[in-house]
């Protein structure tokens, strides 16, 4: 399949989860988040805002579990740039932050700028991957910049609601993720950097 049939499918595949299926496959998507991952060390970790509507994994769980318990973490957020077609980063202060931009997507309209080499982690948003770490995303190369800006030992983790499939094609722009989680299951991949 092209990435194109498998965005269509992978919407597809989202929109007919039940409510009660999408907050069961969130709740237990943050859970192995928080039993895979060790954050002691980790200093930034930047996180993309969901789009409930479209039933994107919702980070609202890991955002706020880890304002609570992990005071040390900054959190950061992307804002979308439209001139320079790049995502801008501003650290988390709070909602108050926040406005709806054209696409319904939640950003922060003001803030302190996040400088990409200080962040540690990327909460990666996906549509669908594979085994090898190759990602299906929207399409518009956004988080494939931003990546491939960020410092290399960065920690690129996709969330999905979903399975792995067994390819994603992929070409010399994608960036691979480092890991990926499901609801089910936490993801290694083997990198060359």
């Amino acid at each position: 399949m092209t990435k194109q049939e498998l965005r269509k499918l992978y919407l597809q595949k989202r929109k007919e989860l039940s409510e009660a299926e999408y907050l069961v496959l969130n709740q237990r998507l943050t859970d192995m988040f928080f039993s895979s991952i060790d954050l002691s060390f980790i200093k930034v970790v930047h996180t993309f805002l969901p789009v409930i509507e479209k039933r994107e994994p919702d980070t609202w769980l890991i955002i706020d579990r880890i304002r609570r318990e992990f005071p040390h973490i900054r959190l950061s957020i992307p804002k979308v740039n439209p001139d320079s077609n790049q995502l801008e980063n501003f650290f988390f202060e709070g909602l108050h932050q926040l406005k709806e931009n054209n696409w319904g997507i939640l950003e922060p309209h003001q803030g302190v700028p996040t400088p990409s080499e200080k962040i540690d982690m990327v909460l990666v948003p996906l549509l669908a991957f594979d085994k090898e770490g190759n990602r299906v995303g929207y399409g518009k190369g956004y988080y494939d910049r931003f990546l491939s800006g960020c410092k290399t030992e960065v920690r690129r983790i996709g969330l999905s609601l979903f399975d792995p499939i067994s390819y994603v094609p992929s070409d010399r722009f994608d960036v691979t993720l480092t890991n990926c989680i499901t609801p089910i299951k936490y993801y290694t991949f083997q990198i060359s950097y």
